[in-house]
């Protein structure tokens, strides 16, 4: 099982998600992550901006991975929204983002943190996978896609 899809529940992931903007965006994920992790909505939101202040978490590609760090949480957890229309997210080449990756993680999990940024990144760095994502009407069939996906073995 790939990093992500061990924080990721079934639950966390929505499709067809109606959010004009990346503060509409944050404000969805604040809100199933208080919902369905009892996690207070404004921290979460909070954490994803704080961190979106210091440059874009847009990748490229019509996707961005939002994610900060939360006080208090014990361990990573995951969900993804992909959006209705896709929204201005000031992502390297421009493109308009519409499917989003939220990471929190605890306060103090730095290399793991970065362990499951860079595998995502990999993930959606496959164009084939990428595109299966960002188009995929069934949040269930999504999430699936996402338990499957397998990184490249380094050689060390």
């Amino acid at each position: 099982m790939n990093r992500l899809a061990a924080i990721l529940p079934a639950d966390n992931v929505l499709v067809n998600v109606d959010a004009s903007s990346k503060k509409r965006a944050f404000e969805h994920a604040g809100l199933l992550f208080e919902n369905h992790h009892q996690m207070a909505r404004a921290l979460v939101t909070d954490n994803l901006f704080a961190r979106e202040r210091l440059g874009s978490t847009g990748l490229g590609h019509g996707v961005a991975i939002p994610h900060g760090r939360v006080k208090g949480l014990k361990n990573p957890l995951a969900a993804v929204l992909r959006l209705q229309q896709p929204i201005a997210f000031d992502a390297p080449d421009d493109e308009p983002v519409g499917l989003l990756i939220f990471l929190l993680v605890p306060e103090a999990a730095t290399q793991r943190h970065l362990e499951i940024l860079s595998e995502i990144a990999e993930m959606l760095s496959d164009r084939e996978l990428r595109e299966q994502l960002k188009t995929e009407p069934d949040a269930a069939t999504l999430h699936k896609l996402i338990a499957a996906w397998e990184p490249l073995k380094s050689v060390a």
